[in-house]
């Protein structure tokens, strides 16, 4: 099992470019996982930057499938005082897969203090022994999680559950959030009736502190659709930490092709 931490360290740099070779068990389908992808697009954005401040923000598009051997390309689009925005492209065979916006800000005095995030009603992580992951051959594999992640016919557009990297060590804490972030089936699942496929298309992220930590690397991941037509689905998500905190906000659009 290859880990996000051994496949940033295999990366091959040249100049802003860098070059990785996707393994079969980080895939979904016929494309590497999402979260996989936007945290590799993260570490070169962020490597691209002497002095990066924390990541903010991120607008990550969905664009077509990564697999086998890819090129990440980071171009720094501005550099002010406080901010930096670097633009990526991640590409295979295929062409470009994924279009990445980054937005990284350092923390600056405010008077606008303000959170209307409410902690969700839900069991601590689960116990070592209650611990189970995926098959090796799907990119779930690489995490922990206590039960099943989804169940059809329940007519449920809410998904939540804990997850975590099974092998986190030496990651950039911004780099792991974005990896397991994306972690949850679309919550639009939550509402068929038998199997069917989907495609996230864009996934518009907002970093709710500048060093998240967690106990254990457990996440609480929440998704909920909220909008569902003409074959696409709108879903709002939330990742919080151990102890309930948020840490992460996010907004995704969905292809349904069922």
């Amino acid at each position: 099992m290859t880990s996000l931490s051994a496949l940033l360290d295999s990366a091959v740099r040249s100049g802003n470019s860098w070059t990785i070779d996707i393994p079969s068990t980080w895939m979904q389908g016929r494309t590497s996982y999402g979260g996989l992808s936007s945290a590799i697009a993260h570490h070169c954005a962020r490597a691209s930057v002497a002095d990066a401040p924390p990541l903010r923000s991120a607008q990550i598009a969905f664009a077509g499938p990564l697999a086998g051997e890819v090129t990440i390309t980071a171009e720094l689009l501005r550099r002010g005082r406080n901010t930096a925005f670097v633009a990526t492209r991640t590409a295979s065979s295929d062409g470009i897969g994924l279009a990445c916006n980054f937005i990284f800000m350092n923390p600056r005095t405010s008077t606008i203090e303000h959170s209307d995030i409410s902690a969700p009603d839900f069991g601590p992580p689960p116990a070592e022994s209650d611990v189970r992951n995926g098959p090796p051959e799907f990119f779930t594999h690489h995490m922990d999680y206590p039960e099943k992640r989804l169940e059809l016919g329940l007519g449920e557009a809410r998904l939540i559950q804990w997850h975590r990297l099974r092998e986190r060590g030496g990651l950039d804490p911004m780099t792991e959030l974005l990896c397991i972030g994306d972690g949850l089936p679309p919550s639009a699942m939550g509402l068929m009736t038998e199997p069917g496929n989907v495609s996230s298309m864009n996934w518009q992220v907002n970093m709710l502190t500048n060093a998240p930590q967690t106990q254990d690397g457990w996440w609480l991941l929440e998704s909920e659709t909220h909008h569902a037509h003409d074959g696409a689905s709108s879903q709002y998500m939330t990742v919080y930490n151990s102890d309930k905190k948020p840490v992460m906000s996010a907004m995704q659009s969905v292809a349904l092709f069922v």
